[in-house]
């Protein structure tokens, strides 16, 4: 009998990759492919739809091929996709009619603040479990209808459509314009400000509000779903699931019990905790957002971004040159004991979750004669462990509940020093797993549990396999000195940038 495997697509901020697992969920091959990121102006991020498409094209044939496994074996497929980015594209053509809105491209905050003064902003929040903001996806569609002659007029009669990357790539894997799918799941749906978190449905208030024609927008479904079958790149294979990156991640870290916690940290930082079927609104500045959704009901979580986790070590690296590689930074920081005093708020454009102040600016605090550049070092360590600490302990006053552990993955996690450190403010132990793509894993998880290849959630979090584990060892009156300093940092950031209109979260 044949060895069956699961396909997982993660299209990413940077990179796409295909990967396939095994029923153990062993990695068995990979493939990955990087695309251009477009900056036109100051605060404009794009992206190629077209070339992600073509990307796609090669990298799944790629990693059948160098893995010797034959389409007949794929008994299902995943997608995971960096999350809001905004694609709008001919349905007769399959041409999108600009470049993709990335994410991270913040054109819309003039616009935002608008929206905010219309009457029934104050419904957005209650409807969506989001805040109006320039991260999500509805402001970045409306600016494309306002400002793309003609494309209004074109969306209303139905000729464009819109869909974040997995719906993009979905039409295309199921035909294109010859008949491609148009859907979306509740996790990237319910991050454009249009979903309606109770219902799970595209809400007519919102879409009334923000003014977007219904026609153009894909069918929801849960994460595990049929999205149909390939049939183009390699044709008959079943696309059994879908999830945005974060909610993928917390799904690979097997965290389905309500009060499980993960963070990835990258660039930046994601916070989310599983809140069971329960829709906790948050009181403390974080996201009300569906965690996944497996059968009929879904799974709800809150979630706290951080806008500054690894690109605060990329900055001291190439601005400052305090050091000249990553790897660097613990090595550095452990010439010291401790941080002489010195605290670094990473407020580069203003601060996320739980503060929300997009008027703060980054501030090195508590400069002293005796401090060193290892101190700095581990100063811009402690950061990310006290941001996750600011946003741990708003998820634990919003639900109820304790973060009993942290599960952590992304690139910062190799630096040992910096997990330690986490545990150690957090007071809970901090585990990694083994499998360190969680987020294709947990695409790979929901598409292989739709189609029977794993029983049940129990038998996926068998699979988990611990790499490493760190457990605090901190003494508590440190800990809350050194948290209580801490606090009085980032106050120093608030009202920087005067002019600065604060975000309303």
């Amino acid at each position: 009998m044949k060895q069956r495997y699961v396909l997982a697509i993660d299209q990413g901020t940077t990179s796409t990759r295909c990967i396939l697992f095994d029923q153990r969920a062993r990695l068995v091959g990979v493939a990955q492919r990087s695309h251009r990121q477009h900056y036109p102006r100051p605060g404009w991020a794009e992206q190629d739809a077209v070339e992600i498409w073509r990307n796609v094209e090669r990298i799944v044939p790629q990693a059948l091929r160098d893995s010797g496994v034959a389409a007949d074996q794929i008994v299902a497929l995943g997608i995971a996709n960096q999350r809001e980015t905004t694609v709008v594209w001919d349905r007769r053509t399959g041409t999108p009619v600009g470049r993709a809105i990335v994410w991270q491209d913040v054109r819309t905050e003039e616009l935002v603040r608008e929206l905010e003064g219309k009457p029934g902003a104050d419904r957005i929040r209650e409807l969506c479990g989001l805040p109006p903001a320039s991260y999500f996806a509805a402001p970045r569609l409306r600016w494309m209808l306002d400002t793309m002659p003609g494309l209004r007029e074109r969306a209303e009669r139905g000729e464009v459509l819109f869909g974040t990357m997995e719906t993009w790539l979905i039409w295309n894997l199921t035909g294109g314009p010859d008949g491609g799918l148009h859907r979306t799941d509740v996790t990237n749906a319910g991050r454009t400000l249009l979903m309606n978190i109770g219902t799970l449905a595209w809400d007519d208030e919102l879409l009334e509000f923000f003014g977007i024609p219904a026609g153009m927008l894909p069918r929801i479904q849960p994460s595990t779903a049929s999205y149909g079958s390939t049939r183009r790149v390699v044709p008959g294979i079943p696309i059994a699931a879908a999830l945005g990156d974060q909610h993928a991640a917390l799904f690979g870290q097997t965290c389905f019990a309500r009060g499980e916690t993960k963070c990835t940290y990258g660039t930046g930082g994601f916070l989310m905790m599983n809140t069971g079927r329960e829709l906790v609104r948050s009181g403390h500045g974080l996201l009300t957002t569906i965690g996944y959704q497996i059968g009929p009901e879904p799974v709800y979580a809150l979630e706290g971004p951080i806008a500054v986790t690894g690109s605060l070590v990329q900055w001291v690296r190439d601005n400052i040159g305090l050091v000249t590689s990553a790897p660097e930074i613990e090595t550095l920081a452990r010439t010291v004991e401790d941080n002489g005093g010195c605290y670094v708020v990473p407020a580069f454009s203003g601060l996320y979750a739980p503060h929300w102040r997009s008027d703060a600016r980054g501030l090195i605090a508590g400069l002293t004669s005796y401090i060193t550049k290892g101190h700095i070092a581990r100063a811009v360590l402690e950061a990310t462990a006290w941001q996750t600490r600011d946003v741990v302990e708003a998820m634990n006053a919003d639900s109820g509940l304790r973060a009993e552990a942290l599960r952590v993955d992304g690139g910062m996690t190799s630096n040992n020093l910096l997990m330690q450190i986490v545990a150690d403010v957090l007071d809970v132990p901090v585990s990694r797993p083994f499998v360190a793509e969680t987020v294709s894993l947990g695409a790979a998880y929901a598409a292989g549990l739709a189609v029977g290849y794993w029983p049940d959630l129990e038998g996926l979090r068998n699979n988990r396999r611990l790499a490493a584990q760190w457990v605090p060892s901190m003494d508590a009156e440190l800990r809350a000195e050194e948290y209580d300093n801490w606090k009085r940092a980032v106050e120093l950031t608030f009202g920087w940038v005067r002019s600065a209109k604060r975000a309303r979260r």
